[in-house]
C-alpha cells in the first residue's frame, strides 16, 4: 500500500477558496477601474455599485457551478467555459441593472463593453496560470490525494492507466477493493487491498479522498450498498459507468435534458467531410479518364455503361453500388449456368463471392478490374452519403447473415468504403472469408483520420502494381 504524503494545500482548501474568490473579486473590481481609466470617463458612485453588485452575481454564479472547489481532475477548456459562462451572465444582468438606473450612454458603453471583455480575459488568464502552477507542484509529488478504485475488472484496470499517466491531476493509487485476485498478467504496482465489503471499514481507519466505483452494471445493488455505506467517511465518492463496452458500437455520450443516452447512430463529422471534398476531388480529376472509359465500354457490346449491385451500408440499409460494367449483358444468368455445371467454380463462388478467371468478363472489363477503374463510379457513392473513401468491403445481404454473424451489428455501424485494409493487403487473392471479416472488423474499431490516410496511399501502390487484382 502507497502512503501518501500529507499536503499542506489540501489542510488549507477552505481558506484557498476564500482567497480564489477574494481574488476574483479584486480583479473585476480592478478591471472596472482601468476600463474607465482608458475611455477617459471619470469614476462615480454607480460603478462603485455596480462592481459590488458584480462581485456578489458573479460570487453566485461561481459557487452554484463550484467554481471555486477542486477542478485538478476537470479539463482546462471546462473550467475555462463555466467562468466565461458564469462572467458573461454576470455581464448580462449587469447591464439590465444600467439600464433601469439610467447610465446606459454611449460613453459607459465603452467603459462596459472594455469592462466585460478585460474582465473575463484576467479571470481566465488567472485560473489558467493556477492551474499551471498546481500541474506543476503535483509533479514533483505535492498536493497529491489518494485514491482506491472499487472493482479490478476491465474498467478498474481501464482507470488505473489514465490515472497512472495524468500525474498532473495529483491522484495516487492506493489500492483496489475486489472480492476476486488479480490475475497473473496484471501490472506488479497493482494491489488488492481487500474484499469490497472491508471498504467501510478500510476507510474509517485510512485518510482517502477520492473513491472510484467501476463494477459492471450488473451490480447496481452492490453499488448502492456502497454508495450508503461509505459516503460518511469523507472521501469523495465516484461512479464510473461502464460505457466503454459499447465503444465497439461507435457509440456516444449525448443528453436529452437531464438524461444521458447513448447514440448507436454512426454520424462521423470529420469523415463525412473528407469522403466529400475528397470524392470530389477525385472525379473531377478522374472526369477525362471516366468518359473515355465510358466510351469504350459502348462501343464493345453497346450495352449500358454503369453497373449498379445491391449492397449494405449503414443500419444495414441497402443501396445501389456503382461500377463500370465489366461483364457482358445478362451475365447474371450466364453465371447460374455456370455454377450449375462447373462445381470447382461453384466451390470458389461459394467461398469468395468470385471467380479468378471469369468467362463473363470482357475485354475492356478485365483491364479496368486489373486497375481498379471500375470502381471510379463509386466515388458518386460516396457523395450521395451512401459509402466512404475508406471502410470495409461493401458486402451484399447474404454475407452479412452468413459470415459477420455477430459482427454484423458492428458492421452496420460505418458506411463501407471505396477502398480499406482488405484492398491494400491480398484484395481479391483473400481466400478465407474470415480473414476479411476481421480486417473489417479491426479497421471498424480502430479507424482514424491518419489510418484513412496510409490506406489510401497504400491502396495508390497496390493498384499501380495490380497486386490481387481480377
Amino acid at each position: 500500500m502507497q502512503n501518501i504524503p500529507h499536503s499542506f494545500l489540501r489542510g488549507h482548501q477552505m481558506t484557498f477558496n476564500i482567497i480564489g474568490q477574494v481574488i476574483d473579486a479584486v480583479l473585476i473590481t480592478a478591471s472596472f477601474y482601468f476600463s474607465a481609466l482608458l475611455n477617459h470617463y471619470p469614476w462615480n458612485p454607480h460603478f462603485t455599485a455596480l462592481s459590488i453588485t458584480a462581485i456578489i452575481i458573479y460570487y453566485l454564479i461561481a459557487n452554484q457551478n463550484n467554481l471555486y472547489a477542486s477542478w485538478r481532475i476537470a479539463s482546462a477548456w471546462l473550467e475555462v467555459f463555466t467562468i466565461a459562462r458564469g462572467w458573461l451572465i454576470t455581464a448580462v444582468i449587469l447591464l439590465l441593472l444600467a439600464n433601469v438606473l439610467g447610465l446606459v450612454g454611449e460613453y459607459f458603453r465603452r467603459v462596459f463593453l472594455t469592462w466585460t471583455f478585460f474582465t473575463l480575459s484576467i479571470l481566465v488568464v488567472c485560473r489558467l496560470f493556477i492551474r499551471i502552477i498546481l500541474r506543476l507542484i503535483r509533479r514533483r509529488g505535492h498536493n497529491l490525494r489518494s485514491v482506491v478504485i472499487i472493482g479490478a475488472g476491465n474498467l478498474g484496470l481501464r482507470l488505473f492507466k489514465t490515472i497512472e499517466s495524468a500525474s498532473w491531476t495529483g491522484l495516487k493509487i492506493v489500492g483496489f477493493f475486489d472480492d476476486n485476485k488479480l490475475s497473473q498478467d496484471m501490472p506488479l504496482n497493482l494491489e488488492v487491498v481487500g474484499k469490497i465489503n472491508e471498504l467501510s471499514d478500510y476507510l474509517k481507519t485510512n485518510d482517502i479522498d477520492y473513491v472510484y466505483i467501476t463494477l459492471p452494471l450488473n451490480k447496481m445493488e452492490k453499488i448502492i450498498k456502497i454508495l450508503n455505506e461509505c459516503r460518511i467517511f469523507g472521501a469523495d465518492m465516484y461512479v464510473v459507468p461502464d460505457l466503454f463496452a459499447f465503444e465497439l458500437f461507435n457509440s456516444r455520450l449525448e443528453q436529452l435534458g437531464d438524461i444521458l443516452l447513448l447514440n448507436f447512430n454512426p454520424f462521423i463529422r470529420w469523415k463525412r467531410v473528407f469522403d466529400f471534398i475528397f470524392s470530389l476531388i477525385a472525379i473531377l480529376i478522374a472526369f477525362p479518364l471516366m468518359f473515355v472509359i465510358a466510351v469504350l465500354i459502348k462501343i464493345e457490346d453497346r450495352g449500358p455503361v454503369l453497373y449498379g449491385h445491391r449492397r449494405i451500408t449503414t443500419a444495414g440499409k441497402e443501396f445501389e453500388c456503382l461500377k463500370f460494367r465489366t461483364m457482358f449483358i445478362q451475365a447474371d444468368q450466364k453465371l447460374a449456368e455456370i455454377l450449375a455445371n462447373d462445381l470447382a467454380a461453384k466451390e470458389e463462388w461459394d467461398k469468395t463471392f468470385k471467380l479468378k478467371n471469369d468467362p463473363r468478363v470482357t475485354k475492356i472489363g478485365k483491364f479496368l478490374r486489373k486497375t481498379s477503374l471500375d470502381e471510379l463510379p463509386q466515388f458518386f457513392n460516396v457523395l450521395r452519403g451512401e459509402m466512404s473513401v475508406v471502410g470495409a468491403r461493401p458486402i451484399v445481404e447474404k454475407e452479412l447473415y452468413e459470415y459477420y454473424k455477430e459482427n454484423g451489428g458492428l458492421y452496420c455501424s460505418m458506411k463501407p468504403g471505396i477502398t480499406g485494409l482488405w484492398q491494400v493487403g491480398k484484395r481479391s487473392d483473400t481466400d478465407d472469408y474470415n480473414e476479411r471479416v476481421q480486417l473489417d472488423t479491426w479497421y471498424i474499431q480502430n479507424y482514424s483520420m491518419w489510418l484513412d490516410l496510409k490506406i489510401i496511399f497504400k491502396t495508390a501502390t497496390a493498384i499501380l502494381y495490380g497486386k490481387g487484382a481480377y
